[in-house]
C-alpha cells in the first residue's frame, strides 16, 4: 500500500515575535521545515511527501531550498482559507484508491522514526492511528462560579502525525462542515470513524514560541535527535 505524508505549513511567525513564519526560521543549521519533511522521508521507505503552503510563501520556500541544497523530494501544494482547506488540498493530489496517508503539523520536526512508522503500522491494522502522550501537569477548568479542578486521569495531549486510510480522510472531508475541525481525528470521528491512539513522544513538541525553539535546538545539540 502506498504511503503518502500531508505536512501542513500555514503558521506566521506571530508568537514568535518574528518576521519570519516558525517554519522557515532556522534550527540546528537549517529550516524546520526541512526537518520535518526529513524525518518522514527517512522513517518510511518509498514514501511520497506533499507539503502544503501559502500560497505567497511558496516562492521563499523554492529560494531556501536552492540556498540549503534541499534536495529531499516532496510536492508543494497552494494552501487555503484554513488549516482544513489547506489539507483538503493536499489530500487532492493523492490519486491511489488504497492508501496510508498522515497529516503533520509542519512545526512538529522532531517527529521519530519510530513514532512515525508505529502510526503507519497501526492505521494499517485498524484504519487510524493519533499520537497522544499522557497529562503531566494538574489542571482546573475555569467558570463563571471560578475553577475547580479536573481529573487528568485518562486524559491525553493529541500530536500529530495522525494516520488513515484514504478512504477515511476522503469521505470525512466530503462533509459540508470540514472547515470547522482544527483535527483531523475529531473531523474523522464526526463523520463516523473510530479513532485509535497511538503512541506519541514528549520530544515531539509543537514549535511556536521561541523555548520551544531553544528547547528543540538542545534536544538536537544532546544529540538525542539526529541533525540530518
Amino acid at each position: 500500500m502506498e504511503h503518502y505524508a500531508v505536512i501542513v505549513a500555514g503558521g506566521s511567525g506571530n508568537r514568535m515575535g518574528s518576521e519570519i513564519p516558525k517554519q522557515f526560521l532556522k534550527l540546528a543549521g537549517k529550516p524546520v521545515l526541512m526537518h520535518t519533511l526529513q524525518a518522514f522521508y527517512e522513517a518510511v521507505e518509498g514514501i511520497s511527501l506533499i507539503l502544503v503552503l501559502p500560497l505567497n510563501h511558496i516562492p521563499f520556500w523554492e529560494e531556501l531550498c536552492n540556498n540549503f541544497k534541499f534536495e529531499t523530494p516532496h510536492l508543494c501544494v497552494p494552501g487555503g482559507e484554513t488549516r482544513g482547506h489547506s489539507v483538503k488540498n493536499g489530500l487532492s493530489k493523492i490519486m491511489a484508491e488504497q492508501a496510508l496517508v498522515a497529516i503533520h503539523d509542519g512545526v512538529r520536526p522532531l517527529a521519530d522514526k519510530a513514532m512515525i512508522s508505529g502510526c503507519f503500522s497501526l492505521a494499517s491494522e485498524k484504519g487510524s492511528a493519533v499520537p497522544c502522550i499522557p497529562l503531566s501537569d494538574s489542571l482546573r477548568k475555569k467558570d463563571n462560579n471560578g475553577s475547580h479542578p479536573v481529573d487528568r486521569n485518562g486524559v491525553y495531549a493529541v500530536q500529530t502525525p495522525q494516520c488513515f486510510e484514504i478512504e477515511i480522510l476522503r469521505t470525512a472531508y466530503a462533509r459540508a462542515d470540514f472547515m470547522n475541525y482544527t483535527d483531523d481525528a475529531q473531523l474523522a470521528e464526526a463523520a463516523g470513524f473510530k479513532i485509535h491512539l497511538a503512541e506519541g513522544s514528549r520530544r515531539n513538541l509543537k514549535i511556536t514560541t521561541p523555548e520551544d525553539l531553544i528547547l528543540a535546538e538542545a534536544l538536537i545539540k544532546a544529540g538525542k535527535l539526529s541533525v540530518e
